[in-house]
């Protein structure tokens, strides 16, 4: 009995023992499983984080505004501006911006100190205006450099970030500024160049959202920066001997219209653009109209030729000043007798080529001036452009005195460009601040003068280049001709005598011209040397013949030694 009492409870005790066995290794399994789960889960959240971290790492600028919230404004990528032989002259770089989080800023007064810590020129009050808006995203400063961004780093103010962005770099800082142009702080082009490039197509890629990649194709511009470069330096150095306001000057490929150099002084540097919004920094060469003086004697007398109904051989009176309507036309240094056609060019006489285009008659002087694109704006690439300025009712007397290049204003890449075509065989090329050939230069011409006008015109600047007024624009090796203009500026709507505009119109080799070259000095003053004249002969002609001097050989046009100086007749051309 004793026996099988013992033998139940025996079985009892095992039977309890199996079920607390059991019972552990079902929740022992439930508890593994909890781990397990809790790994999986862990490592799918870690998983999240790095691959968040990695799309942060690697988000383009767009992405990142996305992010950033509305108010954030990324720098898109822009092509590259090269020179016609490849040199950059504006590039993108890749620079940090500071923003903030107004709702993660713990302590705002501590950040406006460290901040301010770093840039000195932020301005407190505003910073906390700012950081205390209700705004999720605000700009604290764009673009700084890399000791900076590292500096507020190391400050680790919560709630304060970076953003990379595009930053517009000029390599060769204000030698092309006027052509190359500028863009804002969100690289967006805003004046020359630059512009030209966002209202042609930039905008709405960066608009769609695609101008955020910087493998897009350069612009390639005409310009040899050779050319702008030695250019830009006669310039300087002529504008400081001669002591004048300002300088200015173009060359212009007389066969396809392209603007090898192009520079107004003073300019500006696109990297520090702080003087690009001043009156006297813009280019005076497209944004400028002027009475040009004598060099527009040159259109004249092309158009006389033109005509049929003037000649070489012709002669005209110059022996007495014109009154008209109470004004006097007389001669600087006048010879005071009758001069001949090619006199009347070297001699620069007012009086023989007012009286030349009188021949003509007002109608026709006004119809070839329209033909010759100088009564209408021209607009190159660059924005900044402005129409010519000339009398509502032309008269004969608008006639007399525009003949020699007062009482119409056009600019100097206006003229240039018509000169071209005066010296080339008659064929008038729109400007362009891009590569063309001369395939390209074809489809664009059109036939503005007769070739033997031309021809008879490139005799003439040859004489006066040899035996007139531009006798200083020599340059051995090259057969340069031009003119000289002298032209008084008006002040309080009266010409003053002592504020003039000089300037210098050339083309070489004057043979088979290849280049045009035109400067201008504003308010040149007399030296010693040159006997206290401050006239376009003793100043712009020089500063020409020292530019094409320079820019010759870069060019490729190869010198030539002992040719004749003067030929005998325009045929020989």
């Amino acid at each position: 009995m004793v026996d099988a009492t013992q033998n139940h409870d025996t079985s009892n005790l095992t039977r309890h023992r199996f079920d607390f066995e059991g019972a552990n290794k079902v929740r022992s399994e439930e508890t593994s499983g909890r781990i397990r789960f809790s790994m999986f889960a862990f490592g799918i959240c870690f998983s999240v984080m790095v691959a968040r971290l990695v799309l942060l790492g690697y988000a383009t600028p767009a992405e990142a505004s996305h992010r950033a919230g509305p108010q954030a404004s990324i720098s898109s990528a822009r092509p590259d501006l090269v020179d016609r032989n490849g040199e950059i002259l504006a590039t993108d770089i890749r620079t940090a911006s500071i923003f903030a989080e107004p709702q993660r800023i713990v302590d705002v007064e501590e950040a406006i100190d460290a901040l301010t810590g770093v840039f000195p020129d932020l301005d407190s009050e505003t910073l906390r205006k700012r950081l205390t808006g209700d705004g999720k995203f605000v700009w604290i400063k764009r673009e700084v450099s890399p000791k900076q961004q590292q500096a507020v780093h190391e400050a680790g103010i919560p709630g304060i970030a970076f953003l990379h962005e595009n930053r517009r770099f000029y390599p060769a800082g204000p030698t092309a500024s006027h052509i190359v142009g500028l863009v804002n702080v969100d690289n967006v082009g805003i004046a020359g160049m630059e512009k030209y490039v966002d209202t042609n197509g930039l905008a709405a890629l960066r608009e769609a959202g695609f101008a955020t990649t910087e493998d897009q194709e350069p612009v390639k511009l005409s310009i040899d920066l050779r050319v702008q470069h030695a250019l830009r330096d006669e310039l300087y150095k002529s504008m400081t001997k001669y002591k004048a306001l300002a300088a200015a000057g173009i060359v212009l490929n007389a066969n396809t219209g392209e603007v090898l150099g192009m520079s107004s002084l003073p300019d500006f540097d696109p990297n520090d653009p702080v003087d690009a919004s001043k009156p006297d920094h813009l280019n005076r060469i497209t944004a400028g109209v002027y009475e040009m003086g004598s060099v527009f004697k040159a259109v004249t007398l092309a158009m006389a030729l033109d005509s049929g109904m003037v000649s070489l051989q012709d002669s005209f009176d110059a022996r007495q000043p014109i009154r008209v309507r109470g004004s006097t036309i007389s001669d600087f240094h006048g010879k005071k007798r009758i001069l001949s056609v090619p006199e009347i060019f070297i001699y620069s006489s007012n009086i023989g080529t007012a009286k030349m285009a009188l021949k003509l008659g007002k109608e026709a002087h006004e119809a070839f001036l329209k033909r010759a694109h100088l009564l209408d704006r021209l607009q190159t690439e660059l924005p900044e452009s402005r129409s010519p300025s000339y009398p509502s009712k032309w008269t004969d007397l608008s006639t007399m005195t525009i003949s020699f290049g007062h009482g119409l204003s056009v600019s100097p890449i206006q003229l240039a460009a018509t000169a071209a075509a005066i010296v080339n065989g008659g064929f008038y090329v729109k400007p362009t601040f891009l590569k063309r050939t001369e395939e390209q230069a074809k489809q664009v011409t059109e036939r503005v003068l007769t070739d033997q006008a031309s021809a008879d015109m490139r005799y003439l600047m040859r004489l006066n280049a040899t035996k007139g007024s531009g006798k200083r624009s020599r340059v051995d090796g090259y057969l340069v001709g031009g003119k000289t203009g002298t032209a008084e500026k008006v002040v309080d709507g009266k010409y003053a005598h002592n504020k003039l505009l000089t300037s210098f119109l050339a083309a070489f080799p004057i043979d088979k011209p290849e280049y045009v070259v035109l400067v201008m000095l504003d308010e040149p003053q007399g030296l010693k040397e040159t006997y206290g004249y401050a006239t376009a002969g003793v100043n712009a002609a020089p500063t020409a013949g020292a530019v094409i001097r320079r820019v010759g050989s870069i060019l490729g046009v190869m010198p030539r030694f002992g040719q004749t100086i003067v030929p005998t007749v325009a045929a020989s051309f």
